[in-house]
């Protein structure tokens, strides 16, 4: 207020000091001016009222500009616009709205101010309607309603529109092109997204900053990441966005090599290049360094968010790490983080592929908001632990609660019916899915059809819903029939579709297996040979078993036959101490499992040496009781594996949870959850 009084004002001065207070935010020096102009008589200046409003709303308080607004005697354009732009600031539709249509003159600065403050409420018919009012449209109004679509998710509807105005033959500018980018990576349209970097390079707004981070995160979401990589290269003024879209863009092709390098490389990284990594470490099926990246992540104090998490407990679902499952479902607690409904299926999925059911309930009863996919995961989860009965209760009072189930809710029930032989109740859910629900089956509604119904011993029922079937079946389908065959003795069946399952899918191992095995079950060495055969010339070798173990703070892999463990002589012993104790439990190996011509004692060892055994006997050395002891195989447990495992479980008092290719088998007590029906 010195200034003032050392120097004559005039209405040019005080819009020059209110200018400067508005500037830097300072709305109590702002009013002393405004003081001062009412003592001098500047108050029904339009200039210096225009600054003044102007000033207020640069502050953020429009009530004081609105008090200034409607004091004035004289208002002109600018005054109408500065008002609006405050209520525009603050988000106030309903009062932009009524100043609005108080303007005796509506000009184009005020109708684009409300289309952008309509779009950004989300309110895009009235932004439209607006729009579509304006007689002379400039390059802000059609930049504000494609702006308006994109931020909305209305992707197409902002091409649409961009390609009205390039036929409209608006001059296009950088702001507007970023927001087109932005809706092509969005929908994956590479070909558009050329188009506009083509017309970017014809109009010369090529070399913006913000437009080169936006053609490159534009090539790297589309998969085009050599044109990424080459701008990347070419430009100087790079943000983060474009750092982390290209190590997205390299992931998605499967290069993460090049990602860690340009990953490591970056000085400072936010939460987002930390998430892209790890988030696509795990889309890679790259699980452990899923985990060891997140580690370094805590260990640089960064703060991970929902995407981080849905990524690291996925890895420690697949490979069954469930004691840092539990470890990072208790870190989210600790650290406030809410359990939302995407978080917390990722939760209940990892517990109930880790076979603890108790713990997904808890979680599940626990989320205040349940998705589709929440009660989906829950049903599934106990059809494949062997909960039957509280699966198909949960579905129930799933519709009972108004959630309208969708596609997966009918696979995930129909499993359950498969996992116990409930053929009656299978129709009678695949029915209802069609009539009351009105959700045409897919394949995947057809194959657990086809597996209840083989599963069941109808093989001819079933191999007739195939013939029926109103697409092309899989082969998985024809092969759940053909592993059917072999389990109910149907060995012409079974030759006839193992022989037609070959000729479809030459490179199956799988099939090759089975056929075989039924051949040496009826003792017809020379077709299996010729099987062999076959699986030789094409270079087929028989998946191996592999079983996969949590202790002792890390995962441990055994395959069939494995003597490379560091701990392999404890394993004997076990091995060892294992059989004596099934012998005299009146155990006898089921050789017929091996289906090799080879004599009886090699074959007994070779079956001790499957993989779900070796980590039976390390879980027994590693993990202390009363802790249960939970393997992941990657095949379906044979018999005498199965037989075992019961037996075992009763002579070392110990639970063992298998989780092999279709279900868990839970063994208690010397009985299993599948009650024998897999």
């Amino acid at each position: 207020m010195m200034l003032l009084n050392n120097v004559g004002p005039d209405n040019y001065t005080y819009p020059i000091l209110v200018q400067a207070m508005g500037s830097r935010g300072c709305v109590f020096e702002g009013k002393q001016v405004h003081n001062h102009v009412l003592k001098v008589g500047f108050e029904f200046d339009v200039y210096v009222k225009n600054t003044l409003i102007s000033m207020y709303v640069g502050c953020g308080s429009v009530r004081d500009a609105r008090k200034v607004f409607d004091g004035s005697g004289v208002r002109d354009v600018v005054s109408w616009n500065s008002i609006l732009a405050g209520y525009v600031m603050m988000g106030d539709v309903e009062e932009a709205r009524s100043l609005y249509g108080l303007m005796p003159e509506r000009n184009v600065i005020a109708s684009n101010s409300m289309i952008v403050l309509l779009g950004r409420v989300g309110r895009l018919s009235e932004a439209r309607k607006l729009f579509d009012e304006v007689d002379e449209k400039d390059l802000v109004s059609w930049t504000a309603l494609i702006s308006c679509y994109e931020q909305n998710e209305m992707y197409e509807e902002a091409l649409i529109m961009f390609g009205e105005m390039n036929g409209c033959g608006i001059v296009m500018d950088e702001v507007v092109l970023v927001s087109v980018l932005s809706a092509c990576a969005h929908l994956s349209v590479v070909r558009t997204g050329e188009m506009i970097h083509g017309l970017s390079l014809r109009t010369g707004v090529d070399s913006y900053v913000n437009l080169e981070n936006a053609l490159i995160h534009m090539y790297s979401t589309c998969g085009n990441v050599v044109a990424a990589e080459n701008l990347f290269k070419m430009s100087y003024q790079l943000d983060q966005i474009s750092w982390n879209s290209m190590i997205s863009g390299y992931l998605k092709c499967g290069e993460s090599c090049k990602a860690r390098g340009l990953f490591d490389s970056i000085p400072e990284k936010d939460v987002v290049t930390w998430s892209a990594m790890i988030s696509g470490y795990a889309q890679l099926g790259q699980f452990t360094e899923t985990l060891t990246l997140f580690q370094e992540m805590l260990q640089k104090e960064v703060r991970p968010d929902e995407v981080t998490f849905v990524s690291v407990i996925s890895a420690c679902t697949h490979l069954a790490a469930l004691s840092q499952g539990k470890w990072v479902h208790t870190y989210l607690r600790k650290n406030g983080f809410k359990i939302n409904a995407i978080l917390g299926t990722t939760l209940i999925d990892m517990y109930m592929k880790c076979g603890c059911v108790e713990n997904a309930q808890e979680v599940f009863h626990g989320m205040e908001e349940k998705g589709v996919s929440s009660w989906n995961a829950l049903i599934l989860g106990f059809a494949m632990n062997g909960v039957v009965e509280k699966s198909l209760e949960t579905f129930s009072i799933m519709k009972k609660y108004g959630v309208e189930p969708n596609e997966i809710t009918f696979v995930a029930v129909l499993s359950a019916c498969r996992h116990m032989g409930l053929v009656e109740e299978g129709h009678s859910h695949f029915a209802s899915m069609i009539e009351k629900h009105g959700i045409a089956p897919n394949i995947k509604h057809y194959g657990c059809m086809v597996d209840l119904l083989g599963r069941a011993g109808l093989l001819k029922e079933a191999e007739e819903l195939i013939k029926s079937m109103p697409m092309v079946p899989e082969v998985a389908t024809w092969g759940a029939l053909l592993g059917a065959c072999k389990k109910h003795g149907d060995k012409e069946m079974g030759e006839r579709i193992g022989r037609k399952l070959i000729e479809l899918q030459p490179d199956h191992d799988g099939f090759h297996v089975l056929l075989s095995n039924i051949y040496a079950s009826k003792g017809n060495w020379h077709d299996v040979g010729e099987i062999r055969g076959m699986m030789t010339r094409n270079g087929l070798v028989k998946t191996p078993g592999c079983s996969v173990i949590e202790a002792t703070g890390a995962v441990h892999e055994f395959l069939a036959g494995d003597m490379t463990h560091p701990r392999i002589d404890e394993i004997e012993e076990m091995l060892n101490e294992m059989s004596k104790r099934l012998r005299l439990m009146g155990y006898s190996p089921h050789t017929n499992e091996v289906a090799y011509d080879v004599d009886e004692e090699e074959k007994e060892t070779t079956l001790f040496r499957h993989s779900e055994k070796l980590a039976i006997a390390f879980g027994l050395i590693a993990i202390g009781p009363p802790e249960s002891i939970r393997i992941i195989k990657n095949l379906r447990i044979c018999g005498d594996c199965h037989e075992a495992a019961k037996l075992i479980s009763t002579s070392f008092n110990r639970e063992i949870i298998i989780k092999d290719r279709h279900r868990f088998h839970h063994f208690k007590d010397g009985s299993c959850s599948c009650k024998e029906y897999w």
